[in-house]
């Protein structure tokens, strides 16, 4: 089995290199295709990636799997979404997943996802429990963690387009997927991996791994901080394309505002 990996980087020089370690030092019976789209970084970003490029190229990495392939480029784009993009049309793995340059792959993760991949052949995806960290790596906002994870344990269609529970950290796919749904929208800026679930969803329920399996890191220059807002109203208009049910439309919009006025207490 062959993951694919991409990371979209820009001006994350303080968290990329444990998320670059993360993916690299994956043990298990597989290969590893890691993809870093870095969009021109101005800090110290690509001194680090360039740094495990060399290290692998030299076989100084102690490389843990079958066999690693490292590629990245550092250039201006168009966005996450296209930077991703880009990513996914060089993917050639059997599985595949994006890493944000600030979260990070718990050890054994991949061999966990390789093992539920391989014992059910006809699943197309699969998503696991995914910690919430803070800027120091400490676990923070446990209560969202919780309901996140009662509400995957419950997975079901109808379920997502109340509520997006899916870490993306934590999200893995078979890259067949990509041949019946596409890429991601590069027209949405906070919902983009929402809309990806709700696409492959249509076609596939999920493996639920219930192990963390990754970790999503809150700081301060992230999406999830500063502009939840615009984040939950891009969420909105992404489900409303999925659903013409007026009832879960309702729901959704009316949790959205509960879960705003709790981040906003939160952020007080």
């Amino acid at each position: 089995m062959k993951f694919s990996v991409i990371t979209p980087s820009y001006n994350q020089g303080q968290f990329i290199d444990q998320t670059i370690k993360s993916v690299l030092s994956q043990t298990g019976d597989f290969e590893i295709e890691y993809i870093v789209a870095d969009g021109g970084s101005t800090d110290n970003s690509v001194k680090i990636i360039k740094k495990y490029h060399k290290l692998l190229k030299e076989k100084k990495y102690p490389t843990k799997c079958q066999k690693i392939k490292y590629i990245w480029w550092s250039k201006k784009d168009k966005g996450q979404s296209d930077a991703i993009n880009q990513g996914f049309k060089k993917a050639s793995g059997d599985i595949v997943a994006w890493l944000n340059s600030d979260d990070y792959y718990l050890p054994n993760c991949f061999q966990l996802v390789a093992q539920k991949f391989s014992q059910n052949p006809q699943s197309q995806w699969l998503t696991g429990y995914c910690q919430i960290v803070g800027s120091n790596g400490r676990p923070v906002r446990h209560f969202i963690q919780k309901y996140k994870n009662f509400w995957l344990n419950h997975y079901s269609y109808n379920k997502l387009l109340v509520l997006n529970f899916i870490s993306q950290s934590a999200t893995f796919w078979r890259h067949s997927m990509h041949d019946k749904i596409g890429w991601l929208n590069e027209h949405l800026h906070y919902a983009m991996d929402y809309d990806f679930w709700l696409r492959i969803g249509k076609i596939s329920d999920p493996i639920i791994l219930k192990d963390n399996v990754a970790q999503f890191r809150i700081h301060a220059k992230s999406k999830g901080k500063t502009n939840f807002n615009q984040q939950f109203q891009e969420d909105f208009e992404v489900v409303k394309k999925y659903t013409k049910n007026k009832f879960l439309i309702v729901i959704h919009n009316l949790h959205n505002c509960i879960i705003t006025k709790i981040y906003n207490l939160i952020h007080l």
